[in-house]
């Protein structure tokens, strides 16, 4: 008697987006290792932080997984209402005795004991609603009207809100993801390209009228003359990376946290990792960015329409462009400016965010089930024209 055939395995295969999960999980154990040694110091010890980091992290966790099981092209048609819903709590953020002031930044609605960012959540609503309006009117995008002045109007609005909160460097990183949206949607260059000066000149007179912010920029070019007012915390972190060196202290050895460096737990975070793990563990997290990003073009090639192709890579930049950003400020390789290292920093508003952004992600992995030519490739007299 013969016996039954065994039933064939199907072999583990390793896609793009299963390596973006893999690193966003080694990149959360990290930063859940090191804020345990960053927040001792602070008051309610790390226990406390480390307790409120896992009660944040379960809830991305599940939010992230609410989004992965839904339906994209069903979730569509609320975009509109997501994206007014977003402009709508923006504005509200900005009114005394709603939103909540922080360091003459006004950012933040609480709920209970709880305090939420609301402009971290309107980056995922303006890609989201950005996205659906480029796919709607793909066969438009030629028009000045419809293919350029409206979307970039919709953009305007969500970065001129969040300027007024200010938060100068979130607008600036939403309004470069909106515009290179627009340029893989097939917007001509030559609406983008002027557009593209003029906001710059303009954020640059806004930087330049802003005292704070100037000085800001003034301290990143000369950070040793200024390490003992606005170049304070850029000075500790190079402190911190040199006293580091290769092998690291040793975690809960560090002396920066120790009242030297503000914000050690949250935006400088990273300085805290080069001093206490060195940089070996240091160049592991940036090769870990490096790979979702990269596993990120991979996995968007498969799109099978505009709109999840824009979504995708909308999700994608949000992730890395505010890497990149941290990174570069802590480094001191860019103007100091307040932005979370992405599933690493303390914050539930911007790991909610994050769970969110992945969880967008593992859906499209789930739904696309194989590739699909998006659009035909532009040739360089097209892109001109």
């Amino acid at each position: 008697m013969s016996s039954p055939s065994a039933v064939p395995r199907r072999p583990l295969r390793i896609t793009p987006a299963s390596v973006i999960v893999i690193c966003v999980a080694a990149l959360v154990v990290l930063g859940l290792v090191v804020l345990f040694s960053a927040s001792s110091p602070i008051k309610g010890g790390p226990y406390a932080y480390l307790y409120k980091q896992f009660i944040f992290l379960a809830v991305a966790i599940a939010a992230g997984w609410v989004v992965a099981m839904v339906d994209l092209e069903q979730l569509r048609k609320f975009a509109w209402v997501v994206g007014v819903l977003a402009l709508v709590a923006l504005l509200f953020v900005l009114i005394p005795g709603i939103g909540i002031k922080v360091n003459g930044a006004r950012r933040w609605v609480g709920f209970g004991g709880v305090r939420l960012q609301v402009s971290e959540f309107a980056k995922l609503a303006m890609v989201f609603s950005l996205a659906h309006y480029l796919a709607l009117n793909q066969s438009k995008l030629h028009d000045l009207l419809r293919g350029f002045i409206i979307p970039l109007g919709w953009i305007g609005l969500f970065s001129g809100l969040i300027i007024l909160e200010p938060d100068f460097g979130a607008a600036f990183l939403l309004g470069t993801i909106g515009v290179v949206l627009l340029f893989l949607a097939g917007v001509r260059l030559k609406f983008l390209l002027p557009a593209i000066g003029s906001l710059l000149v303009l954020f640059a007179l806004l930087v330049l009228f802003n005292p704070l912010r100037l000085q800001r920029v003034l301290s990143f070019l000369d950070p040793e003359a200024n390490r003992q007012g606005t170049g304070y915390q850029p000075w500790q972190a190079m402190l911190a990376f040199a006293a580091g060196g290769v092998d690291g202290v040793g975690l809960g050895n560090g002396r920066q946290q120790n009242a030297f460096l503000p914000e050690a737990h949250t935006d400088y975070i990273f300085a805290i990792m080069g001093e206490e793990m060195g940089l070996i563990f240091t160049l592991t997290v940036v090769i870990l960015f490096v790979t979702i990003f990269v596993a990120g073009l991979l996995h968007v090639r498969r799109a099978p329409n505009l709109f999840q192709f824009l979504l995708v890579t909308g999700a994608l930049l949000l992730i890395c462009l505010q890497a990149i950003i941290n990174l570069g400020v802590v480094t001191s390789l860019l103007p100091s400016k307040g932005m979370a290292l992405p599933f690493i920093s303390a914050g539930g508003s911007n790991l909610l965010l994050m769970g969110l952004l992945v969880g967008v992600i593992i859906n499209s992995a789930r739904t696309w089930e194989r590739p699909t030519p998006l659009v035909r490739r532009r040739s360089l007299t097209e892109v001109v024209a």
